[in-house]
C-alpha cells in the first residue's frame, strides 16, 4: 500500500489516497503520529490501527458530540459522518454504538417531533417533515398511534379556523379570488381538502 497523495481537505484535515484511491481523512497531527508521507509505503500495522481503531473511535465521538447539542435521526447522523468522509464501516459502527446506548432512536425522535408540532402543523406536513429527516413511514405511523393511545390527538378543523382568524378571513364575505387564495395557503400547509372546504366556503 503506497500513499500516492496527501491533499488538504479543510483546516487541519487531509485526504489520504492509497494506491491512487481515496482512503480516509486524517488530521495533520495524526499524519505526524504515523509518519505518513507521499510516495511511502503505509505499513499494514499502521493501516489497521487507523481503520480499525482511530477512525471508528473518532466517528463514535463525533456522534456523541453531535447528540449532546440536539437530537438527530439515524439518517441525519449518517449524513453528518458521510460529510466528514468517514468510511462506511466506521459510519455503521458509530451508528450501532449510539443506538445500543439509546442515544439514537428514530421512533422517539418522531414521537417527540409530533408532540411538539401537533397543535401547529397538519398531520400531512408533520409526516413530510419526518420523511425528509429520513424516518421510515412505518415508524411515523407507529409514533402517531402511540400518541393517540395516550390521548394526544389533533384537531385540524380547529387549527384551520385559527389560521383563518389570524388572516382575518370571513367566509360569508370572501370573494372567489380570496377563497382560492386561502385554499392554496391552507393546502400548502398539508391540511386535508375537505377540512379546508368546510372552513372557507
Amino acid at each position: 500500500m503506497v500513499i500516492t497523495q496527501i491533499a488538504g481537505a479543510s483546516g487541519a484535515r487531509c485526504r489520504i489516497y492509497i494506491d491512487g484511491q481515496f482512503a480516509f481523512v486524517l488530521y495533520k497531527g495524526e499524519l505526524r503520529k504515523f509518519h505518513l508521507q507521499e510516495g511511502q509505503e503505509l505499513p499494514p500495522d499502521s493501516y489497521r490501527e487507523i481503520t480499525e481503531e482511530l477512525l471508528p473511535r473518532r466517528a463514535k465521538l463525533r456522534c456523541m458530540n453531535l447528540l449532546q447539542s440536539k437530537d438527530y435521526t439515524r439518517k441525519q447522523l449518517e449524513d453528518k459522518l458521510a460529510q466528514g468522509e468517514y468510511p462506511q464501516e466506521c459510519i455503521d459502527g458509530a451508528i450501532a454504538y449510539v443506538e445500543s446506548y439509546g442515544y439514537l432512536d428514530d421512533l422517539r425522535y418522531a414521537r417527540d417531533y409530533i408532540e411538539y408540532h401537533i397543535d401547529s402543523r397538519s398531520r400531512n406536513r408533520i409526516e413530510q417533515d419526518l420523511l425528509r429527516k429520513g424516518i421510515d413511514s412505518t415508524l411515523i405511523a407507529e409514533a402517531f398511534a402511540e400518541l393517540e393511545g395516550l390521548g394526544v390527538e389533533q384537531d385540524e378543523a380547529a387549527m384551520v379556523r385559527e389560521l383563518l382568524m389570524k388572516k382575518k378571513y370571513c367566509a360569508e364575505t370572501a370573494t372567489r379570488q380570496e377563497q382560492q387564495r386561502m385554499y392554496g395557503f391552507l393546502y400548502r400547509r398539508g391540511f386535508h381538502a375537505d377540512v379546508i372546504a368546510r372552513a372557507i366556503f
